[in-house]
């Protein structure tokens, strides 16, 4: 699986999932991805430390 956020493959048992009500769902690698998207509301294409894939894909 690759991190909602940052893009980063994630290692099978670790990371978080995110469930909303609506079935849909985000993966984290960290808890700093998940903060950044969801409390502070950031866009992965303007971080610094966001890979080079993700950004392209946004």
């Amino acid at each position: 699986m690759k991190c909602s956020f940052c893009g980063k493959e994630i290692p099978l048992g670790t990371g978080k999932i995110f469930v909303f009500k609506t079935g849909r769902k985000l993966t984290f690698c960290s808890s700093k991805c998940e903060r950044n998207m969801l409390k502070l509301k950031r866009k992965p294409a303007k971080q610094k430390w966001v890979t080079k894939e993700k950004k392209a894909t946004r």
